[in-house]
This record gives C-alpha cells, structure tokens and sequence, in this order.
C-alpha cells in the first residue's frame, strides 16, 4: 500500500468513529498525479449530493507533463461505495449530525487509488488542549526513560 496524502489535522480536529475504504472516480491526469505523490486533503470534506457521496476541496495538482487536457485541480470527485455502505453513512450523518472526512488517499496492492473516510464528531477546545497535554506527558516520560 503507497500512502499518497495523510489528513494530519484530522485527528487533532475530530473524533473519528468509524472508517471506511472508498474508491474515487479519476481521470487519467489525476491518476498520473496521484501516482507522483502531489495531493493535499487539507480543506477536503466529502458532502451527499442526490444520494451520492462526493469529495470535496480536495487538491490533486496538475499533472507536469499534461497538456490542455488537464483537470481542474479542485473539482469535486464521486466516492465510489457499496449501496449498504452509502445508506449507513447518510443514515449516521443524518441522525448525530456527524461528518464525513477524507483521512487519507493510497493506492492498494492492485495499484487503485483509494480513500479512506471517517465518519467523525468535532473536538471542543478542551478536549484538544487534553490531547495536547497526554502527548507532552508522553513526550516528559519518554525522555526521562532514555535518560
């Protein structure tokens, strides 16, 4: 599995409660950037639109060798899921007022571009300073350890 781009934010922002594997529909220059490792999901949220999932704000750049036919680096992407798994989430969301983020793009062993989601819940402010505050502990024991 080749990790292309990581949602490192992700985790600091929201709760994750549940992931799942999706597949993305690309177009060739996307895929050839994809495989250069230049994407970013730093803004990218996945949103319902007529009951399909899509990503958005997700910056796949521009393939270098691409010519006029190149995409459009932001443009909004279908999630590829089973019908079961697409009924869950939306049910979830819909409910518990959850929300959908993008964690990271990979390709698998058979060289397909994938993503996995997380269905997530934000973090209050003081549940990201107990985050902060259990990895400096961590970091103070580590430290006192090698010593």
């Amino acid at each position: 599995m080749k990790i292309v781009s990581t949602n490192k934010k992700a985790r600091f922002q929201y709760h994750l409660l549940e992931t799942f594997e999706a597949g993305i529909q690309l177009l060739g220059t996307e895929v050839k950037s994809l495989r250069q490792g230049s994407a970013s999901l730093a803004e990218a949220f996945c949103k319902f639109e007529n009951g399909e999932l899509y990503l958005i704000n997700a910056n796949i750049s521009q393939y270098s060798h691409g010519s006029h036919w190149n995409h459009d680096p932001l443009r909004k992407r279908k999630l590829l899921l089973h019908r079961k798994e697409l009924l869950k989430i939306h049910q979830k969301v819909k409910e518990k007022g959850l929300t959908i983020i993008p964690t990271k793009i990979y390709f698998n062993e058979r060289g397909i571009a994938k993503v996995e989601i997380a269905l997530a819940k934000g973090k209050r402010l003081y549940d990201k300073r107990e985050d902060i505050a259990k990895r400096d502990m961590e970091r103070r024991l580590k430290r006192k350890l090698d010593i």
